[in-house]
């Protein structure tokens, strides 16, 4: 039977699979680099929004070795608007260690490629099965839903993620493991979709042991974790000139090395000006982070802190993040 699966599988992403500029059907990409840029742009971001991303990254940064060369805050301005930089920076780093310590030519053994930056578990088998056609089991939330639904694992995911694992890998196919990879994901990406699954144009429905079932939705059992509120300011400064004060993030976390407005959650960090509020404030979401800023503003010619003072029709050249964007675009309407 689970030959049977896995044919079936593979005869229906043949015809309905996704045509994705990193994929190429009929086994490995012939570019390694390519499946490597998408596989971290593809870490806690969506296909449709990483598409447009991936094709001007490409562009810039079409091999191995312009990468390497490239400054990282040129990265990081290819970069903005996807979030989560440390997988730019990741990559960058990891497009290093190729060039420096590989010559170029990209590690095939599992073991090496858990070396490089950014590479955990999921994506090293990932990668293996798209680059290199080697017979490892990827399993993200998409192979976890369609698992756990096919077999009807109705138990907590996090307790039961050995099983999840062994099935999904006694599914891969040996031979087509780079096909297959793609279209188990894609099963799950356009077929066994969270909501409203089309159970009807499923290749698996003959053999799914949840098909039609009340409870189908809440398959895979997953624990919502909620969204804590954290609240702060934000300061636009502008000089005589009508520049705009930035400064570059140098705390570790998810925007590090980033351009950014002065910010912060506790307190004031400009006591000694006038300071103004705009009464305008903005929201944005860090995965279980819901942060509001409010905008406050202040004419200065010199700020104690390290910065630069931008104009505005360049703040374009610095790579500032999706949150950034959003506090000066409130801050001028």
């Amino acid at each position: 039977m689970k030959k049977s699966l896995s044919e079936q599988l593979l005869k229906w992403y043949a015809k309905s699979g996704r045509d994705l500029p990193w994929r190429i059907k009929g086994g490995a990409h012939p570019n390694p680099y390519a499946v490597l840029v998408s596989e971290l742009m593809l870490q806690q971001t969506g296909v449709k929004t990483v598409i447009p991303y991936f094709e001007r990254f490409m562009t810039r940064f079409p091999t191995i070795r312009d990468l390497a060369s490239a400054s990282l805050e040129e990265v990081y301005l290819y970069w903005q608007g996807l979030g989560y930089y440390s997988r730019a920076r990741s990559l960058h780093t990891t497009a290093q260690m190729i060039v420096g310590e590989y010559n170029g030519i990209f590690p095939q053994n599992k073991k090496d490629v858990l070396k490089l930056k950014g590479i955990g578990p999921y994506t090293v088998a990932s990668f293996l099965a798209l680059a290199f056609n080697q017979p490892e089991t990827a399993v993200d939330g998409n192979v976890i839903r369609v698992i756990c639904r096919l077999y009807r694992l109705t138990e907590p995911v996090s307790e039961i993620m050995d099983v999840i694992r062994q099935k999904a890998e006694e599914l891969t196919d040996r031979k087509y493991p780079a096909d297959y990879a793609s279209a188990i994901m894609d099963l799950g990406a356009m077929v066994c979709t969270p909501k409203n699954p089309q159970c009807l144009l499923c290749p698996w429905q003959e053999f799914c042991m949840s098909k039609g079932a009340a409870d189908l939705e809440k398959i895979p059992n997953r624990a919502k974790l909620a969204k804590k509120k954290r609240c702060g300011r934000v300061y636009v400064i502008c000089n005589s000139k009508g520049e705009v004060f930035i400064r570059r993030r140098t705390e570790k976390g998810l925007l590090s090395g980033l351009y950014e407005f002065p910010w912060c959650e506790e307190g004031e960090l400009f006591s000694e000006y006038k300071i103004f509020a705009t009464e305008k404030k903005v929201s944005h979401i860090f995965t279980h982070i819901n942060l509001c800023l409010d905008i406050y503003t202040f004419q200065a010619e010199e700020i104690s802190l390290d910065g630069v003072f931008v104009a505005p029709e360049a703040l374009k050249d610095y790579p500032l993040s999706t949150l950034m964007k959003k506090v000066y675009r409130a801050f001028c309407a």
